[in-house]
C-alpha cells in the first residue's frame, strides 16, 4: 500500500472512532428558545464588511465572489454583513488562505473599525485546484460551513466588548488549558497541538497554554506500535481533567497504517484527528457540567476590621414617628 493511500485510509478511519466518556444529553429546548427569549434578544451592535482580499490566493473577481458568498452565509445566520469595503465604524472580515500541498485552508480574521484584531477562525481544508479555479459551489460550501462558527465568535466578541468580560455573557466560555501533544513522529506533535487549539476554539472554548485561570485541561499522547505485515498501530489518547484534579474522561483514536506513513508532515491527517477529538473533548466537558455552567470561585473570608461605611444618602432624613397615644 502506498503512503498516500495509507493516509487516505487513516483519514477515513480516524473520523468515526473518536470516543467520548459519555453519550450526549437530551436538549429538548435547543432551537426553541421561546417567545420571551426572542423578545429579549438585542440586535448586534456592529456591521461586518467583507472586502475582496489579496490574501485569499484568488483572482480579483473570484475574491469578490467569495466575499459575496460569505456575506450571504452570515446574513443567513442573522449577522449584519455586506460584501464591500468597510465604512469607518464597520468591523472587517479579512479572508486569507494557506496552501499545504494539494489543499488550501481558508482563514478568517476579524478586526474592528480601528484595525485591531478581534479574533480568528480556521476553515476546513479544500482542494487547492478547485479553490484556485474559483468554483462557485465550493465557495458556497466553505462560506456555509464557516458562517455558524463565525456568528458564534462574533457574538462572544461583542459580549466582551459590551461588558468588558466575556464571562459576563451568559455563563462564559469554558477555559481550557491545552498541553503540547507528545509521542508523535514527524511534525505530529506540533501539527496536532496547533489544529487541536483551532478546533477547540471553534467549539467555543477559550484555549490557553498556562494553568492559571483554566477550568479544564486536555493532554494528547500518541503511541506508535509495530504490528507486523509492514503496519503500525496509531493510538491517540486525549485525557481531560478538571481544575480540582478530577480525571473526567478520555477520547481515544485508534487505527493501523503502513509503517512510516506519518514520519513526515501530518497535514490534513492532523486536521481530521483534531476536529474529531475536539468534539469528544467537548462531550466529556459537557457531561461534567462544564459547558453552560461555570463553578464560582470559593468566597474569600473578609479580613477583620472596622465596619464598612454606609454610602452617603441623598434622601432627606425622615422625621421620627410620633408615639402612639396612650
Amino acid at each position: 500500500m502506498s503512503s498516500r493511500s495509507g493516509r487516505r485510509a487513516l483519514l477515513a478511519a480516524l473520523a468515526p472512532i473518536a470516543l467520548a466518556a459519555c453519550g450526549d444529553l437530551p436538549q429538548p429546548f435547543r432551537g426553541r428558545p421561546g417567545q420571551v427569549a426572542r423578545q429579549l434578544r438585542r440586535p448586534p451592535g456592529y456591521r461586518v464588511a467583507i472586502p475582496p482580499s489579496a490574501q485569499a490566493m484568488l483572482t480579483d473577481g473570484d475574491s469578490a465572489a467569495f466575499a459575496r458568498a460569505m456575506a450571504e452565509a452570515l446574513v443567513a445566520q442573522e449577522v449584519p454583513a455586506v460584501a464591500a469595503d468597510p465604512l469607518p465604524l464597520d468591523w472587517q472580515l479579512i479572508v486569507g488562505a494557506e496552501r499545504d500541498g494539494a489543499v488550501v485552508t481558508p482563514r478568517f480574521a476579524l478586526t474592528n473599525g480601528d484595525g485591531v484584531a478581534l479574533g480568528m477562525l480556521v476553515g476546513r481544508p479544500v482542494p487547492a485546484r478547485e479553490w484556485a479555479d474559483g468554483n462557485a459551489q465550493l465557495f458556497t460550501r466553505v462560506a456555509t460551513e464557516a458562517a455558524p462558527r463565525l456568528a458564534d465568535l462574533l457574538s462572544r466578541i461583542e459580549a466582551q466588548a459590551r461588558t468588558g468580560d466575556e464571562r459576563a455573557a451568559g455563563s462564559g466560555a469554558p477555559v481550557m488549558r491545552l498541553l503540547p501533544v507528545r509521542g508523535a513522529p514527524g511534525d505530529g506533535n506540533r501539527s496536532l497541538t496547533a489544529k487541536m487549539k483551532d478546533s477547540l476554539a471553534a467549539l467555543g472554548f477559550q484555549v490557553q497554554d498556562q494553568a492559571e485561570g483554566a477550568d479544564f485541561a486536555v493532554s494528547g499522547e500518541v503511541t506508535m506500535t509495530a504490528v507486523g505485515r509492514g503496519l503500525q498501530r496509531v493510538e491517540i489518547v486525549w485525557t481531560v481533567s478538571r481544575r480540582d484534579g478530577q480525571d473526567l474522561g478520555r477520547v481515544a483514536q485508534l487505527n493501523e497504517v503502513p509503517a512510516g506513513t506519518l514520519n513526515g508532515l501530518w497535514g490534513d491527517v492532523a486536521f481530521v484527528v483534531a476536529e474529531e477529538a475536539a468534539g469528544g473533548v467537548r462531550d466529556v466537558v459537557f457531561n461534567a457540567g462544564g459547558i453552560g455552567e461555570r463553578s464560582a470561585p470559593p468566597p474569600t473570608a473578609a479580613a477583620p476590621g472596622p465596619p464598612a461605611a454606609t454610602p452617603a444618602s441623598t434622601a432627606r432624613p425622615r422625621r421620627p414617628a410620633r408615639p402612639a397615644p396612650g
